[in-house]
Formats: C-alpha cells, structure tokens, sequence
C-alpha cells in the first residue's frame, strides 16, 4: 500500500534542531558534550546528511527524556517517505494473494 500522506518527509536531524536544540539554547558542540559523541555526528545529523542510529537514539533519549524507539520512529517515518524505489518496488513485487 502506498502512504497517503503528502506532507514533506521531515529529517529527525530538523525536530532535534527546531524542536529541541534551539529552544534550549543547545549548540551543536554543548549537545554533543553532554551525549559524550562527536560533534560532527550531531552537526550530520542536524544538516540532514546523518541518519540517527540506535546508539544516538539511545542518548537522545537519555538526556532529554522520553525513548529511544520514539527517535528511531522518526528515522523509519523519513527513510519510508523518501525511498527512491517505491515505484518500482509497486511495480516489481508482486502481494501475495489469501486464498
């Protein structure tokens, strides 16, 4: 089945800056002291050339509270609106029919 849903594919990287970082006042290299990781994955992933990984997910979660899964929802949400082939996947593989 194909999504319905048109609106814009929204980059975790985006929530974590728009939603997070900048209410806070966080910077890129405060937020990635206090999650003890390199300041260029959390530059990556806020530029939107990074996908959140389990492990970020983790820390994520750690520091501001709430779940890891919730980050990696994100993730699965903006990989599936953006995947390249979906057409050809529509076109390609065949559903398998109940009898």
């Amino acid at each position: 089945m194909r999504p319905t849903n048109k609106l814009r594919a929204i980059h975790p990287g985006e929530i974590l800056r728009k939603d997070f970082m900048l209410p806070l006042g966080l910077t890129i290299n405060g937020l990635a002291r206090a999650l003890d990781v390199p300041a260029t994955r959390i530059h990556s992933i806020v530029h939107g050339e990074r996908a959140i990984s389990a492990d970020t997910a983790a820390r994520l979660a750690r520091h501001f509270g709430g779940d890891a899964a919730s980050w990696l929802a994100l993730r699965a949400t903006h990989d599936l609106k953006t995947l390249p082939n979906r057409s050809e996947i529509e076109r390609n593989v065949r559903p398998r029919v109940v009898a």
